[in-house]
């Protein structure tokens, strides 16, 4: 049992930043895989980054490859999305997850635990 729980979200203009932060209610959330979704209105909600239970190891979504970061504190139990040079497209609510296995990072029935959400809001 898992609860997660995101801020940082808010209300910014194209080419702004944010960092969002998801914080565990566990001290192990080191070892659980971590994402990072999103969805927007009328649309399915879709995978944006991760970061790998097993090595670290770090995966994007294409639409966000080189503009946003996902990092961990592993001291605070907190993962966080830096997000850079924002777009309007970029707007959503946006979902930490996490997962209890090493692979299948893209996929949203691999993670067991989700958390309520924040929202990102990019004005042009």
């Amino acid at each position: 049992q898992v609860q997660l729980v995101e801020s940082g979200g808010g209300l910014v203009q194209a080419g702004d930043s944010l960092r969002l932060s998801c914080a565990a209610s566990v001290r192990t959330f080191n070892t659980y895989t971590i994402g990072w979704f999103r969805q927007a209105p009328e649309k399915e909600r879709e995978f944006v980054a991760a970061l790998s239970r097993s090595d670290s190891s770090t995966y994007y979504a294409d639409s966000v490859k080189g503009r946003f970061t996902i990092s961990r504190d592993n001291a605070e139990n907190t993962v966080y999305l830096q997000m850079n040079s924002l777009k309007p497209e970029d707007t959503a609510i946006y979902y930490c997850a996490a997962s209890h296995y090493g692979s299948g990072f893209y996929t949203l029935v691999s993670y067991s635990y989700w958390g309520q959400g924040t929202q990102v809001t990019v004005s042009s």
